[in-house]
Parts: structure tokens; sequence; C-alpha cells
């Protein structure tokens, strides 16, 4: 984990700056608004840091400030129920609905989402009281004027880097969305979750409610779903026991405290992206002091993170497999789909290059490629889980990735190769363009309806040699070969086994 690539080095630039946002946050405001307030700050400034992912630095820069109102509000409705649970309990509900439908906004609507939600739940994890709101009020912009100051002026690792692409969500109207099917069930596990968490504890409950509602973070089927609920599960045990080892002899002492939540705000960003479960450790270490230094923390309240912890992943599991579900095997194939039409556009943009046209950019269709197979890949992750029991669904997720891999290898090959003008104009370039156009056709047809292509009139044209095109050659042949064993695994039935290659 700690050994993933790291270009650029951006994983570990962005960590250390987490880790100087919060810092100025919480010293921007604890000495003068008291603890509660300084924890608000930090937590304020960390989503801020952490949730805010649109691709340009002014986009971000609206995001955050977006935060405040919604935030606020959501923390003056959270304190302002604080003596009435039935309605209190009645307003989380429709926080965890709503906070989850504007993921349909793109990053910005997930960012602020994010942010609501968990305004809202750290007024009941300081159980946050009207009395509260003046210092809590002043906290949270605070904070978020301390992050903007790191995140925008003094250390701003996104400038100057190019834009990355970001794919917008699967589409739908109505309950074929899939974000508004999992408003839905993130209700639902919310609300099992609530009642099953206050079942175990009148005080804690409020864990299970946040269990629930991350698991469905970041995810769009029922495998991913399931898949994210045991690796919180697990990220949260590892957590707990650390916290005895660590947490509990540091019992709240300031100094030792501050040390172990810089590290492990600097771990939670640093694996964030890599490992959700050595991210959910670091969460969880950093909440057991944080409880010390409140003065709460003890053995049995880490036990009660675990259990509550486990009912939340439960009661996501029971909501996604009964709930409006969205299978495993649909999400893959939309995200597949996505990138075989990425593919095709990336072939004809290098045709059109090879031909001449110095507008045609391969190089960027071959990134935002990159960007749909990372999505296509996450969705297929459940299967080839080392949890998952059906042997030929695993087999064929397997096969998949392995031909995607290669087909990326291949288009990559094939930008580089038609951004050099030595390999320009050859006949035999084009001809096979159009032949993995014609491959990228027949895998997302729809049903078995064949797709006639014309072969282009201007191949005609073309010298039928070039002694710079022998290369391109060979990574469009691979392509097709590796678009022509994807027709397999596609168009057969999940479970079905598959030929052997």
């Amino acid at each position: 984990m700690f050994v993933a690539p790291d270009p650029g080095r951006v994983r570990l630039r962005t960590s250390l700056r987490a880790v100087a946002g919060v810092g100025l946050a919480v010293a921007a405001t604890l000495p003068w608004l008291g603890l509660e307030a300084g924890v608000v700050a930090g937590v304020a400034a960390l989503l801020a840091l952490f949730t805010v992912t649109d691709p340009a630095v002014r986009s971000q820069a609206l995001t955050t400030v977006l935060l405040p109102p919604v935030g606020l509000t959501s923390l003056a409705l959270a304190a302002s129920l604080h003596d009435q649970p039935l309605l209190r309990d009645g307003a989380f509900l429709v926080v965890v609905f709503l906070t989850v439908y504007a993921r349909r906004f793109g990053p910005r609507g997930n960012a602020v989402g994010i942010f609501a939600f968990m305004m809202f739940f750290v007024a009941q994890f300081l159980r946050a009281a009207p009395a509260d709101l003046a210092a809590l009020c002043v906290a949270v912009p605070t904070a978020l004027a301390a992050t903007s100051l790191v995140r925008f002026g003094l250390w701003c690792v996104e400038r100057g880097r190019p834009l990355p692409p970001v794919p917008s969500p699967l589409s739908g109207r109505g309950l074929r969305r899939p974000t508004t099917r999992q408003a839905f069930q993130a209700l639902v596990a919310c609300a099992l979750a609530l009642a099953a968490g206050q079942a175990l504890s009148q005080e804690r409950w409020y864990w299970a409610v946040g269990a629930a509602w991350w698991i469905f973070v970041n995810t769009s089927s029922r495998g991913e779903t399931l898949v994210r609920g045991f690796r919180r599960f697990l990220g949260t045990a590892c957590g707990v026991v650390a916290g005895l080892l660590v947490a509990l002899p540091v019992d709240g002492s300031p100094v030792p405290t501050a040390l172990v939540v810089a590290v492990c705000v600097f771990g939670i960003f640093y694996t964030a992206a890599v490992s959700y479960s050595w991210m959910m450790f670091f969460v969880t270490l950093m909440v057991s002091v944080l409880y010390g230094l409140l003065g709460a923390l003890h053995t049995g309240l880490l036990a009660l993170r675990v259990v509550e912890t486990t009912v939340g992943a439960l009661a996501a599991v029971l909501a996604v497999a009964c709930v409006l579900p969205v299978t495993t095997h649909l999400t893959t194939h939309a995200w597949i789909h996505r990138a075989l039409r990425c593919m095709q556009r990336c072939t004809a943009e290098a045709a059109a290059r090879l031909s001449g046209d110095e507008e045609a950019a391969p190089a960027a269709r071959a990134a935002e490629l990159e960007v749909l197979l990372g999505r296509a890949r996450l969705s297929l992750a459940p299967l080839v889980h080392p949890l998952n029991p059906l042997r030929a669904r695993k087999e064929r997720a397997r096969q998949v990735l392995a031909l995607l891999d290669d087909c990326a290898r291949q288009v990559h090959g094939l930008a580089e190769v038609a951004a050099d003008p030595s390999a320009s104009h050859d006949a035999r370039l084009m001809a096979a363009c159009w032949r993995v156009e014609a491959a990228v056709q027949d895998l997302v047809r729809e049903g078995d309806r064949a797709v006639a292509l014309v072969r282009p009139t201007w191949l005609a044209g073309v010298p039928q040699q070039h002694p710079g095109a022998d290369r391109a050659l060979v990574h469009l042949r691979d392509l097709e070969s590796a678009l022509a064993g994807l027709a397999a695994p596609l168009h057969s039935e999940p479970g079905a086994p598959l030929p052997q290659r």
C-alpha cells in the first residue's frame, strides 16, 4: 500500500498539504473557540480537502464556497433538534436521502452532499445543542478559510497540471438513474441502521448510520457495495485494535494526541486512493484518540464502535440486495461499453492524424480512455475479489480485465505512433484502424443486430507503404485481437463457462 505507484508524488504532496490545512484550521479555532469547535473545524477542514475533487482549480474554489451555507444549515438543524429524538431521526434520514441524491450532479454534488451529511453527523458525535451553535458556526467558515489559504494559495498542488478527464455518471431517467436508486437504498439502509443502532446504544447509534451511509460513497453497483462493506468492517476492526494499543495509553494527552492525529490525517489521504481498509484504519484510530481528548474513551466504547459498524454494513448489504438493486453485471457492461466507444474514437483520431489531420488528438482520447478503464476495473473488482464464490464469473472478470489492459497498452502505443510524422500516410494503417472501429462496433452492438460499416473512400488515395508504419501496425493488430477476445465474455451469459483461449 505504501509502495503503490505515486506519479509525480501527487499523493504524498496532497497528504502533507492535508496535514498543514487541518493543522492550520485547528490552530485558528481551538485556542479561542474551545475544544468542541476545534474538533468541528478539523473535521470541516479534512472534508473540504478530501471531498472537493473538481478537475479545475477554479471549480474547486467554487465548490468550497458552497460548503459553508449547506454545512451550517445541516449543523444548525441537527443542533436545534438535539432534544427531540423523533424529529432529529426523521431529519437525519431526509439529509441521508438528499445528500446521496446530490451525487447525480457530479463531483460538486458529491462534495456538498458529503459535507452536509458529516455536519449533521458531527453534531451527534459532539452532542451539540443550540447553545453551542454560535461557536460552531464560526468554526466552520474559519476552518474552510484556513484550508483555502493552504490549498489555493500556499500549496496549490493542482496548479499547472493538465486537467484530468472526469467521466460523467451513468445516465438514466427516474428510477433508472443509478444515483436515484442509490439514494433510496441509502435511505432504507440508514433507517435500518438507525433502528438497530439505537437498540444497541442510545448514545452512539450514529456510528451505525455513518457506516451505512459511507459504504454508498463512490460505489455504483451491488457488488461494489458488498466489497466496500467488508473492507470498512476490516479497517474498523484493525483500527480499534490500534486504538487499544495507542489511544488508551495516550488518554487525551494534548501533544501525543496532536501527533497521532497528524499521522492519521496523512494516512487517510495517502491511502484513500489505493486501499479503503487502510483509510478506515486511520479514520478509526483518529476517532479513538479524539474520544480520549474528549474524556470519553474506554475499551467498551471501542468494542461498541466495531458492533455499530457491523450493523451499518449489514444494513447496507440488505438494502442493496432488496431495494432497487443495481447489478454488478449491468454496471460493468455500461462502463466497458463506454471504454470501448472511447477506444473507437481514439482509433478514429489516430487514423485522422495518420492521414495528415494535425488537429486530431489521439493522445487526449487515450487519457480519457485510461479514466474510463479505471472505472471499469473498479466495477469489475468485486467479481475478482477472493471472497467471491462464483468461480465462472470470477474467471470471466479476470479475462476481461486482462484483455482491457491489453487494449489500453495498444491504444497508448498507437497514440504515440500517430504523433510521429514518419508513420503517417500509409494505407495499411488506415485499413487497420477501420477494422478496429468495426470490431468495437460489433462489441457494443445492441442484441444481435449486425452493424455495417463502410470502408472510408479516402483509403484509396493513401500511399500503400511507409517505413515508419510497422510499429503502429503491430499495435493495431494486437488491439484487434484483444477486441476479438472480448466478444465471448461480453456476449454470453454471466455464469456460463468460457471457451479456453
